[in-house]
Parts: structure tokens; sequence; C-alpha cells
């Protein structure tokens, strides 16, 4: 799958997860950061990984990724980057 395919699936998982009004600010892009502009809170990063379990099984450990990261790049953390390592999951 190609980023701009995996895009619009992380994008309507976290408005399964977050609401509706996270675009109200318009579509997700891959630059748009989970803690500045979406404000996600941490049980909502575990929403977000059943999410992707359901959808991709197996091939994606979001978990797994998300935890040999240090707190700073978490919080920098983008939809871009998490885009990325679908991808290159699946590849």
């Amino acid at each position: 799958m190609t980023n701009a395919e995996i895009l619009p699936i992380v994008q309507a998982a976290l408005v399964d997860i977050a609401g509706d009004e996270i675009l109200i600010s318009g579509p997700l892009t891959l630059e748009t950061s989970f803690n500045g502009d979406l404000e996600l809170e941490s049980i909502e990063f575990v929403a977000l990984a059943e999410k992707l379990q359901e959808r991709f099984g197996n091939k994606v450990d979001f978990v797994g990724w998300i935890s040999g990261k240090e707190l700073d790049q978490i919080i920098g953390l983008t939809v871009g980057e998490l885009v990325e390592f679908i991808s290159q999951c699946l590849a």
C-alpha cells in the first residue's frame, strides 16, 4: 500500500476514536501532529493501536513501535511518521 492509500485509513481510525471535530481545521495531512494538532490522550493512542490491529492484524505492531520511542519523539509524532511505519510494515 502507498502512503496515499494508508492516510485515509489512519484518518478514519482517528475520527472513530476522537470524533469528527478533529477535522474541523481540515483533513489530516502527513504533517499533522498527534500532540500539538490533535491533542490525543494516552487512552486514544491505545484505541488507535486497537484499530490498527483490527485493520492490519499482526503486520503492524504499533505498541511495539511506539514503546521504542523516547518521550520527546512521542510528543512530536506526526501522522506521516505513522503512515510511513505502516507502509514499511506492509512492504
